[in-house]
């Protein structure tokens, strides 16, 4: 049993803070475990909440559920009633948004607060955070008793036992009954002759009875129910039902006898109709269930497993979004909206992540941050996100934006991090360094004046990377010509710039098997198999990946690795426009060519990323389909649907 399920859901808590009455010290219990093993204890309910984005670059606290019988106008009667008493700060505007869809309570926080700390200041004074006591009373033998949960489930397997018991006694009796006027009955076809012979010649029916019973060895019941029979039961039909049912009668009273002898069938018949009331009555829980209170409220063990889309702009706003938001299409496709930006920002990192993952966030200025990608807040495709300082651990500051992200399941010793910067720097660092992150952040590399960190890797040691720049050049060597240093060191030259305005747009772990994906800024893009460049040394300016065509393909905006099972493919503009399509629909080329368009692009607009995943790892429920020639390039009607 997973805990105490509420009608009105929110979240209660296994662990508890509780007091010992021997030692006198505060102790970490299993709330859960202790009150069903004992019959008595308490758990601690939250309500449920959720992070949204409000005007003004605010954000709101949305309250969609409150603990068992807390009222709502009075909870925030409440809350206004500390607000004005300054007992609460940080809240500029409260309101009622609740309708037939179901209860919303709209708490706005300033622009300067922090909405944890609003949040958990609201648990605090607040009914919005309550404890339940639970004691398990019943009648045991007419005498009352607090009984742990095992000895409830005995009492009620005890109770079951005997109404099954009772039951099929009384369901035996009838059958008995049933198959002895049954008996009777065929005595009288069998011998139908005789017995019309002898009622005719009896003066009434109390005479015919009797000469029933002792001509042909009958009871009272079974005489009663010859002489009740009606006569269409003389037909050949008819006789033939007497007999079926009699036979019925027979199995159903040794199955009844079989029951009452055997305890194992009687446990299964508890259970097959447990089994039964739970299909027809039984319906989704609702109360939420979380280890501690000191956690995130949301329990990552009920956490859905499944695969999103993380996008983060350039002045530092994320959101996720379940994949299966965009639909797939072919190549050429104008796609729908998949982040609302603003003038002043664009989208600068997309990723497909799982919910479990952890989601390391390196700054332009050489500092990371963690969190679990489902603290990430979910949000539409026409919302922007929220400010990633709002997420929990991560404290960047003014002027500092993540720049490269990356998401992985654990911080496994005998891996490393490959670190590149803009100017072409790449760095080695063990992965394990970075499995204690303070939410203010700490060091990943030292950067030099101009530079900024742009790309990071996840390497076991003995892999090739390759490093693409703007201008189309590709440099690949072995990750031992960069030797493995510590988290501030600043780094190799892996590639270098031969002119002015370059930077580099990519680095990866090198796949023997795998594609290049690149991607041009004007949405021209192709695929080059990874065979075709040769391992060198670090430190060159590398060969040809695409050419370039001034205006008409502008710079390389992306250069994605994929592989014959990545069959999905995401594309982002600068104006948040996302394409779905299929890897396979864009065409292999040499590294000599350009290539084909990919996406089409809104005038002003350019492709800023692109990321490509397993079309198996997601539920694909397409929002709709937008078909087109693999040889003709098509565009889809670009309206965004919900």
């Amino acid at each position: 049993m997973k805990g105490p399920d509420f009608p009105t859901g929110g979240t209660i808590f296994r662990f508890d803070q509780q007091r010992n009455t021997i030692t006198g010290q505060t102790e970490r219990v299993d709330a859960i475990r202790q009150m069903y093993a004992h019959g008595r204890g308490r758990v601690v309910v939250r309500a449920q909440v959720a992070f949204e984005e409000t005007r003004k670059e605010r954000t709101a606290i949305i309250v969609t559920e409150l603990p068992y019988q807390v009222n709502k106008a009075a909870l925030i009667e409440k809350i206004a009633d500390l607000v004005k008493e300054k007992k609460l700060e940080g809240i500029a505007d409260l309101r009622d948004e609740s309708d037939r869809d179901g209860m919303r309570i709209f708490i706005e926080v300033k622009q300067d607060a922090n909405p944890h700390k609003v949040l958990n200041n609201l648990f605090k004074h607040t009914t919005m955070q309550s404890a339940f006591n639970l004691n398990m009373l019943a009648l045991v033998d007419g005498q009352p008793q607090t009984l742990p949960l095992k000895s409830v489930i005995a009492h009620h397997i005890d109770w079951r036992r005997d109404v099954i018991r009772r039951r099929t006694e009384y369901d035996l009796g009838k059958a008995r009954e049933r198959a002895h006027i049954l008996e009777g009955l065929k005595i009288a076809l069998d011998n139908l002759d005789a017995v019309i012979r002898t009622i005719r010649e009896s003066a009434d029916v109390e005479t015919a009875r009797k000469n029933l019973m002792a001509r042909f060895g009958l009871t009272e019941v079974q005489a009663q129910a010859i002489l009740d029979m009606r006569l269409a039961r003389l037909a050949a039909l008819e006789r033939k039902k007497i007999e079926d049912e009699y036979l019925a009668v027979i199995q159903l009273i040794a199955e009844l006898e079989d029951i009452l002898a055997n305890p194992g069938r009687v446990l299964a018949i508890i259970k097959d109709e447990l089994t039964e009331l739970k299909r027809k009555h039984a319906g989704e829980r609702r109360t939420r269930v979380a280890d501690d209170e000191s956690r995130e409220m949301t329990d990552e063990d009920l956490i859905a497993d499944e695969d999103v889309v993380v996008t983060i702009s350039r002045r530092g706003y994320i959101k996720r979004q379940p994949v299966a938001t965009y639909r797939r299409q072919h190549r050429g496709g104008k796609g729908i909206i998949g982040h609302v930006t603003r003038e002043e920002d664009a989208v600068d990192d997309l990723l497909v992540a799982n919910t479990h993952d952890w989601a390391l966030f390196f700054t332009n200025r050489g500092r990371v941050f963690s969190s679990k990608v489902h603290a990430i807040p979910d949000a539409s495709r026409q919302a922007k996100g929220i400010p990633i300082i709002n997420l929990p651990g991560v404290q960047v500051e003014t002027g500092e934006v993540p720049k490269a992200t990356i998401v992985i399941p654990g911080f496994d010793a005998g891996s490393y991090l490959m670190l590149a910067t803009r100017n072409g720097t790449v760095k080695k660092t063990p992965l394990e360094q970075f499995d204690r992150v303070r939410s203010s952040g700490i060091i990943a590399i030292t950067l030099n004046d101009g530079d900024e960190l742009a790309w990071v890797a996840v390497t076991s040691g003995e892999d090739d990377v390759f490093l693409a720049t703007a201008h189309g050049k590709l440099a690949r060597f072995h990750e031992s010509e960069v030797r493995p240093m510590g988290r501030v060191a600043a780094g190799v030259i892996g590639i270098r710039l031969a002119r002015a305005g370059d930077r580099v747009v990519s680095m990866a772990v090198a796949e023997p098997s795998a594609d290049l994906l690149v991607l041009t800024e004007t949405g021209y893009g192709k695929r080059v198999r990874l065979s075709e460049f040769r391992r060198k040394h670090r430190g060159g300016q590398g060969v040809m990946l695409i050419p370039l065509e001034g205006r008409k393909t502008g710079a390389v905006a992306a250069v994605q690795q994929v592989t014959e099972t990545e069959e999905e493919l995401l594309l982002i503009s600068e104006q948040g426009q996302i394409v779905r399509t299929d890897v396979r629909t864009i065409n292999r080329y040499s590294s000599g060519a350009r290539g084909v368009i990919v996406m089409r692009l809104a005038e002003g607009d350019r492709v800023v990323g692109t990321a490509a995943f397993r079309a198996g790892l997601a539920e694909h429920r397409a929002i709709g389909e937008n078909d087109g020639d693999d040889d003709e390039p098509t565009g889809g009607d670009g309206v965004p649907r919900e």
